[in-house]
C-alpha cells in the first residue's frame, strides 16, 4: 500500500462522517412515509453483497500468517468483545426510566460490536504499526462478531419491546452475512483480484448501502417521535460517554501492551484495532436485532458518534506517531 493510497483512503473515510450527517438531516425533513422505494429488499440485497465482497478481499494466506502473533490477537479480540461490554455493564442497574434503558442498551450494542476493517488497517499503516496483524484482527473480528454480538444482546433486549429470538437472529446472520462471506472466500481465488482492483468502487458501494440503512432507521424513528425525549443536553452526555469509553479502552490497552513488553508496532496495533467499532456491522446487526423496534435510530446514535470520534482522534494520534517515527 503506497502513501498516496493511504492518504486517499483516509480522506475518503473522513468524508463518510459528513455524509452520515446529511443522511440523518434528509431523514428528518423527508421521512420515507409510504414511499414506494423497497428499502427492506434493497437493504437485504445490499448487505449480502457487502459481505460477499468482504469475503472476496479476505486473503486466506494472510490470515494463516497472522496466527503466529497470538498474544496480540487475543488482546485485540478481548478488548473488542470483553473489555468494552464489561465497562458498560455496571451502569445497567442505574437505569430507572425506559428512555435511560434504551440509551444504555444502545451503549451495550456499541460495546458488543466487532472492530472496523478498513480504517483500522489504514490508521495502523499511517502510524507505522504492525499492518499484517491489523489486517488479521480486523478481518477475524467481523466473523467473531457474528456469533458474539447477539449473545451479549440476547440477555438485555426486553422481549416485550423487541422481537428477539436467538435462533431467528442467527438464521438471519447466516443467510445475510456468513453465507455471503463464505461464498466470497471460496471464490477469492477467481474473483479476488477484481475485488482488489475495484476496491474503491466497492468501498463506495458499501458506504451507500450503510447510508441507505441509516436513512431508513432514522426516518422511521423520526416518524415515531422517538427522539422527542432526547434533548441537546442528552445528546451532549451521549457524546461525552462515547469519548470517555474510547479513551478508557485506549489507555487500558496501552497499559497492557507495556505490561507485556510489546514492541511499538504491536502496541499501536493493539490500541488502534482494540478501540475501533464497526459502523457497517452496527447498521447491519441493528437491522436484524432490532427489526421491529421504532427506537433503532437511538440504538444507532452512540455507534455513529463513536465512528466519528474514533476517526478524528485516531487520525490525529496516527499522524503524530508517523511524524515521530520519521524523526
Amino acid at each position: 500500500m503506497t502513501t498516496r493510497e493511504i492518504r486517499h483512503m483516509k480522506l475518503k473515510t473522513d468524508g463518510f462522517v459528513p455524509a452520515i450527517i446529511i443522511t440523518v438531516t434528509i431523514a428528518y425533513f423527508f421521512p420515507r412515509g409510504d414511499s414506494i422505494i423497497p428499502f427492506d429488499i434493497i437493504g437485504q440485497i445490499g448487505v449480502s453483497l457487502i459481505f460477499f465482497f468482504y469475503g472476496l478481499k479476505l486473503s486466506p494466506d494472510k490470515l494463516k500468517a497472522g496466527l503466529k502473533n497470538w498474544k496480540l490477537h487475543v488482546l485485540v479480540q478481548a478488548s473488542t468483545f470483553v473489555l468494552f461490554p464489561l465497562l458498560v455493564l455496571p451502569f445497567h442497574p442505574l437505569m430507572q426510566t425506559e428512555e435511560q434503558a434504551n440509551l444504555w442498551l444502545a451503549f451495550l450494542f456499541l460495546a458488543a460490536l466487532p472492530s472496523t476493517v478498513s480504517s483500522s488497517v489504514v490508521m495502523v499503516s499511517i502510524a507505522k504499526g504492525n499492518v499484517p496483524a491489523a489486517i488479521f484482527n480486523a478481518s477475524i473480528s467481523g466473523l467473531i462478531g457474528i456469533a458474539v454480538t447477539p449473545l451479549w444482546m440476547s440477555s438485555f433486549i426486553p422481549p416485550t419491546t423487541y422481537s428477539f429470538d436467538l435462533i431467528t437472529v442467527y438464521s438471519d446472520l447466516v443467510i445475510h452475512i456468513l453465507a455471503p462471506v463464505t461464498s466470497g472466500i471460496l471464490l477469492q481465488r477467481y474473483l479476488g483480484q477484481y475485488a482488489q482492483k475495484y476496491s474503491r468502487q466497492l468501498s463506495l458501494f458499501d458506504k451507500s448501502v450503510i447510508l441507505l440503512i441509516i436513512y431508513k432507521s432514522f426516518s422511521g424513528s423520526f416518524e415515531s417521535n422517538v427522539f422527542s425525549t432526547v434533548s441537546i443536553a442528552d445528546l451532549a452526555l451521549i457524546a461525552a460517554g462515547v469519548i470517555i469509553l474510547f479513551f478508557i479502552v485506549y489507555y487500558l490497552t496501552g497499559y497492557l501492551a507495556r505490561l507485556l513488553n510489546f514492541n511499538t508496532a504491536d502496541k499501536i496495533t493493539l490500541q488502534f484495532c482494540g478501540t475501533k467499532k464497526s459502523l457497517v456491522h452496527g447498521t447491519v446487526f441493528s437491522k436484524i436485532l432490532f427489526e421491529q423496534s421504532a427506537s433503532v435510530g437511538i440504538i444507532l446514535l452512540p455507534v455513529m458518534l463513536f465512528h466519528a470520534i474514533q476517526i478524528l482522534v485516531v487520525s490525529i494520534i496516527a499522524s503524530k506517531l508517523a511524524a515521530r517515527a520519521e524523526d
